[in-house]
């Protein structure tokens, strides 16, 4: 079975680890790619040899927010973006925070955190296809 690239952006240390470690409890082979900024995540997407097929992304991060890495992956080459959903994992429950995110095209749900494990299965088989 091949394993799905996943991209965690998240400002939080604890956050990614408790997120890939619910992430690793899947059940399936998932390849995540830590990124504790958007700017450093985008920097991936600029040059990784295939798109990963799943973004897991803060909202709240300093410097480059979700919502702005959002714009700016939106503005990438379509071959840097293809196959990619994003889903916003977000400590925020305000349901503008939901509607923004949503609102573009490439955001395909909008989880709140902690991530648990009946979620990370349910990501894994929406985005990595059948076990």
């Amino acid at each position: 079975m091949t394993s799905i690239p996943v991209l965690l952006v998240d400002d939080s240390e604890p956050d990614r680890l408790f997120a890939s470690i619910v992430l690793g409890r899947s059940g399936r082979p998932l390849e995540v790619q830590e990124f504790e900024s958007g700017a450093d995540a985008l920097a991936e997407l600029a040059t990784a040899p295939r798109p990963p097929t799943l973004i897991l992304l803060d909202i709240n991060m300093p410097g480059m927010d979700g919502f702005a890495f959002l714009q700016a992956f939106e503005q990438l080459p379509e071959e840097r973006r293809r196959g990619t959903s994003v889903v916003m994992l977000s400590s925020s429950p305000l349901d503008s925070d939901r509607e923004r995110a949503l609102a573009h095209a490439c955001v395909r749900d909008y989880m709140v955190k902690p991530l648990s494990v009946q979620q990370a299965r349910s990501l894994a088989e929406r985005f990595g296809g059948p076990a």
